[in-house]
């Protein structure tokens, strides 16, 4: 909320409070706040993705790529990978990284909350042992981090989401069809800030998190919802590849069935007749 300028009415006051925030969360603002602004204006454009989003392949793409390609892209995709070995890249070892091309002010926030996480970490070690730093922070940092990827996922990564290319591309299209409503418990949608009010969150980003559920209610009167159980979210695991043709995700064996039944329909290559002579 912070980030979007919506927490608080003053911009200013978002930016210090969200900056201020940073070394708890490992995050730097400024850095986030840019990557996150470009994941919302391209959410669910084809001809936009890698920023801010996690990597998704159509079928076409998928299956043109060399082998060790689909292989990275399996890897990458694999739940054991992207929630385990995942929030060590999304947390530890990405946001200490200066992004190529980064304005200064992003820069600063990169170095600046890297150098509070060094003073954080080791006075937290001198005080507490680095044992017992390591024992709180390791197990709420990893527990966290990967229910907030898997959240990030399910709620772009169901499958009847919304993929378009550039030209027939729509914001708002985009945030109702391509962002999921995750119903969640009471007490997860108070832990989570809302944020499984997704297509709210998407279609305005100035919505701070404890209006979400007032908002929702008036355009669920009017537009119909992509809506998630948690068991529905699990499932949304198992797929990978967006086919262009059927408009949904699919997994890996419904993207080479239908490879087989597209070449079963076109048949072998016709072969040329004989010239007959006059």
């Amino acid at each position: 909320d912070c980030a979007h300028g919506s927490f608080l009415p003053s911009k200013r006051a978002n930016s210090l409070l969200g900056a201020s925030l940073s070394p708890l969360v490992y995050m730097p603002f400024a850095s986030w706040r840019h990557e996150h602004a470009i994941h919302h204006a391209t959410t669910g454009d084809l001809d936009r993705r890698g920023v801010g989003d996690i990597k998704t392949l159509t079928v076409e793409e998928y299956l043109a790529a060399p082998w060790w390609s689909r292989l990275a892209y399996r890897a990458l995709r694999n739940p054991f990978i992207l929630f385990g070995l995942g929030p060590l890249w999304v947390i530890l070892v990405g946001p200490r990284l200066v992004p190529r091309g980064s304005s200064r002010r992003v820069r600063r926030s990169v170095l600046g909350t890297d150098l509070a996480l060094v003073v954080m970490i080791v006075g937290g070690c001198l005080i507490l042992g680095w044992k017992g730093f390591l024992l709180v922070q390791v197990p709420a940092l990893m527990l966290t981090s990967a229910v907030g990827i898997f959240l990030f996922y399910c709620q772009h990564q169901f499958e009847d989401t919304y993929w378009q290319t550039n030209e027939n591309w729509s914001y708002d299209d985009a945030a109702l069809q391509g962002s999921s409503y995750l119903k969640l418990p009471g007490i997860l949608r108070f832990f989570t800030g809302n944020i499984g009010l997704h297509h709210v969150h998407h279609l305005s980003s100035r919505i701070p998190n404890y209006n979400l559920v007032a908002a929702h209610e008036r355009i669920a009167e009017i537009e119909e919802i992509p809506t998630l159980s948690i068991w529905d979210a699990v499932l949304t695991v198992r797929l990978k590849l967006w086919d262009e043709h059927d408009h949904r995700l699919v997994t890996f064996r419904e993207a080479r069935r239908s490879r087989r039944a597209a070449r079963s329909l076109t048949g072998p290559p016709a072969q040329a007749l004989p010239q007959q002579l006059p």
